[in-house]
């Protein structure tokens, strides 16, 4: 009988404890419909948690690679705010990027060699006022839909709220990127 009560309370402690120190409660952001506005939702708490832990960052700290295949931190921010670019006008404007879209964002559509040579060279902010004026278009052209465009498809297989949603896992993929090349950030 001991032993019960002390695994409830150890249960109930623990159980204490973690909703104490939660981090986040999900709710659909205002404005929105109901799954959009969860979707808003989260994808403003990864942006949020990007910004802060990159928004300090030195111009040699935000140009770092740690060896010749690696991303910088700059160009990683450039990548999300082109990722978004792109399922910005693909779901919300239903086109293709024009000639000049496609030449200023490309660069950093596909991270590699050619990024690595040309995004470089420009402060934290550059890269996080970009990725905040992509924000404010995706989210005022998100507003203006609802939940039945979100389930809509936009190809054999694929709806509005999955390529949302892949936006907001490239962002969390590549937070945990930039984590790591922090950590690798010579003293």
């Amino acid at each position: 009988m001991k032993s019960l009560k002390t695994n409830t309370l150890v249960l109930a402690l623990c159980f204490s404890f973690s909703l104490m120190n939660a981090q986040y409660e999900i709710k659909p952001e205002q404005g929105y419909t109901p799954q959009i506005g969860i979707m808003v939702d989260m994808l403003e708490e990864l942006k949020h948690r990007i910004v802060e832990d990159v928004k300090d960052l030195t111009q040699v700290e935000t140009d770092y690679l740690f060896d010749e295949r690696a991303n910088s931190i700059g160009a990683l921010i450039m990548h999300l705010a082109a990722t978004e670019a792109y399922y910005q006008v693909e779901t919300l404007e239903e086109r293709k990027w024009t000639t000049e879209e496609k030449k200023f964002w490309g660069i950093a559509g596909s991270l590699g060699k050619e990024s690595r040579e040309k995004l470089k060279g420009k402060p934290i902010k550059y890269y996080l006022d970009l990725w905040q004026e992509v924000r404010e278009k995706s989210l005022k052209g998100l507003k203006g839909k609802d939940d039945a465009w979100f389930a809509a498809n936009i190809d054999e297989g694929i709806n509005n709220h999955w390529a949302w949603f892949h936006v907001m896992e490239h962002q969390a993929n590549h937070m945990g990127q930039i984590a790591s090349i922090k950590n690798r950030l010579p003293e």
